[in-house]
């Protein structure tokens, strides 16, 4: 039998109804306890790492998860973390950069309702996750949800409160689990290199999102803050000539510092592409901009803030690792 660590955060999985609204307060013991028949085909032990709504995930936590996942590696065969799902993208994501290369697979999951209601979606999600990681041929961080297996950089929440909530962007998802059986989409190759984890990230990255009639004064402020500004453009991507000029003025004074700018898409599926206009060619042109391509913005973030504390101001470094690809978040990215 394989040996399974369940990993509890809070989340709607873990929440009661009280006075002020649903609030996480059971435990990864008390959640395991509505799916007794797992014990059949898996031995599992539990640990708590917080007991939070997921609106408060931060990356500090994420460490602890890591950090957690680094500590009991050689003891389990697998994990699964109990999550919020409204931040759970995010943290699927960054643990894909935190703890890469694993022979192990680490699952994240959640549900829409609490595990308490009849109703709830909570226990199909819990116990496909275990049967996932409790398979001879699973590896890496996904995150299973309504019967998909997503890799963990491709994940996104769509929907609020359908319990198909979150969908693969970009990328087809590895597998589905019906009926307690995993029908894989994309067979993997077995990890070769030795695992490498990561507990720390940086914070000095901030998120523009162009809205029409985008105040240029705003680039100035976040460049003089944060060492990268991931710009969310319209389309395939690129700069309203309101923007340009105060753009170009501030590029050239902190690019000499470091400072960089990426830029994607407001629009999730189908990725960016700012050759093909003349507002993103010129400016991707003169400053070579790292443009996120197909990745989610989740995917995007946590990733730079990871190459951000491994480089710091290292701008080739940090374009170069990128680009390279990391559990299937990027397909066309630049050489």
């Amino acid at each position: 039998m394989k040996k399974i660590l369940l990993i509890g955060t809070g989340g709607t999985i873990a929440s009661v109804r009280t006075e002020d609204g649903l609030k996480p307060i059971l435990t990864a013991e008390d959640i395991l306890s509505f799916v007794p028949d797992v014990k059949d085909f898996c031995e599992i032990d539990f640990l708590q790492v917080c007991n939070i709504d997921s609106s408060n995930m931060t990356p500090a936590i994420w460490s602890e998860i890591a950090g957690t996942i680094r500590k009991q590696y050689d003891r389990y065969d697998g994990f699964v973390i109990t999550h919020g799902t409204d931040t759970m993208a995010y943290t699927a994501a960054a643990l894909s950069y935190m703890v890469q290369n694993s022979r192990k697979p680490i699952v994240l999951t959640g549900s829409q309702k609490p595990i308490e209601r009849e109703e709830s979606d909570a226990r199909r999600n819990l116990r496909d996750s275990i049967i996932y990681a409790s398979d001879e041929d699973s590896q890496n961080v996904v995150l299973v949800f309504d019967g998909n297996v997503i890799a963990g950089t491709r994940a996104k929440k769509m929907m609020s409160r359908n319990f198909n909530a979150f969908h693969s962007i970009n990328f087809p998802v590895l597998a589905r689990i019906q009926d307690g059986r995993i029908i894989r989409y994309i067979p993997e190759e077995p990890m070769r290199n030795r695992v490498i984890f990561t507990e720390e990230l940086s914070s000095s990255i901030c998120i523009m999102k162009l809205i029409p009639g985008s105040r240029p004064e705003m680039l100035s402020y976040l460049f003089e803050n944060y060492d990268c500004i991931v710009i969310e453009s319209f389309g395939v991507g690129g700069l309203p000539e309101q923007l340009a000029g105060q753009f170009y003025k501030e590029m050239k004074k902190w690019a000499e510092q470091g400072k960089f700018t990426v830029m994607a898409t407001q629009v999730v599926n189908e990725g960016s592409g700012m050759e093909i206009y003349q507002v993103g060619k010129r400016v991707k042109e003169d400053f070579k901009i790292i443009e996120a391509y197909d990745m989610t913005l989740e995917a995007t973030l946590t990733k730079l803030m990871w190459l951000l504390k491994k480089y710091p101001r290292d701008y080739e470094s940090i374009r170069r690792g990128f680009y390279r690809q990391i559990n299937h978040d990027i397909l066309c990215g630049e050489a």
